[in-house]
């Protein structure tokens, strides 16, 4: 069995480290760690990830409607499995919805869907769960302990992944706003340039002109910026 589990879980790392965060915005990078989820772990025919911000539960990626509407009737209900291994950080194994009684205003609509058993995994990050991952299988008995093993250690991977991935976006997002502020500060500068040229005055004064002319047309002080140097460079654009 200790063979299956290796091979299993190396397949799994394999998938998740061919992730390049680069290469696709967040939203993408949790449908394809979802995706990596439902396919490498044995039983599972749908999977998705709940993640939990600010005490709101929602899921950030699905891999097909099942799974989300199960999601969601937890959320409406304020518990479920896929709620409890989040709060709890522990595993929350449905062996067969047939019999089970923990939450009994949930697993009569998983029967009526075709899903008779799951696995919900806690996404654990450092001290704190971020939520959890969330196996639906068709078959009662579907997730066997080397699923879930390799379950559990997937979910560890992908909450790190996930963690990563935010941190990247947090950063590009970051750099994106960076450049951009330095490209309005250049242009209001060139536009002060303008100003102080054709007013012949301070650059507080043409400040002041470029801030007011904006606040008065209820326009960006970097469009009205930009305006003022296109005009200059090409006199037949209309100006402010």
């Amino acid at each position: 069995m200790a063979i299956r589990f290796d091979a299993l879980l190396a397949r799994a790392m394999d998938e998740l480290g061919g992730i390049v965060f680069a290469d696709e915005p967040l939203a993408d990078i949790l449908l394809r760690i979802t995706d990596i989820a439902g396919r490498v772990v044995p039983g599972a025919s749908a999977a998705s990830i709940t993640l939990i911000a600010d005490g709101t539960p929602t899921t950030a990626a699905s891999t097909n409607p099942v799974a989300l509407e199960l999601d969601e009737r937890q959320y409406a209900a304020g518990h479920g499995p896929c709620l409890d291994a989040a709060r709890f950080a522990h595993e929350m194994p449905i062996v067969d919805m047939a019999t089970e009684a923990r939450w009994p205003d949930y697993t009569p609509r998983a029967l009526e869907l075709g899903v008779r058993s799951s696995l919900a995994i806690p996404l654990p990050l450092r001290e704190a769960v971020i939520g959890s991952l969330n196996l639906y299988a068709t078959d009662p008995h579907a997730f066997d302990p080397d699923a879930e093993r390799v379950a559990r250690t997937f979910a560890s991977f992908a909450a790190i992944t996930l963690y990563n991935a935010q941190i990247f976006a947090d950063n590009t997002a970051l750099a994106v706003q960076m450049q951009e502020a330095m490209a309005s500060r250049s242009v209001i500068e060139q536009a002060k340039g303008i100003v102080m040229g054709s007013r012949r005055c301070s650059p507080d004064e043409a400040f002041n002109i470029l801030r007011t002319l904006s606040q008065t047309s209820n326009t960006k002080l970097r469009v009205v910026a930009q305006a003022l140097v296109d005009t200059a460079l090409d006199p037949t654009l209309p100006a402010f």
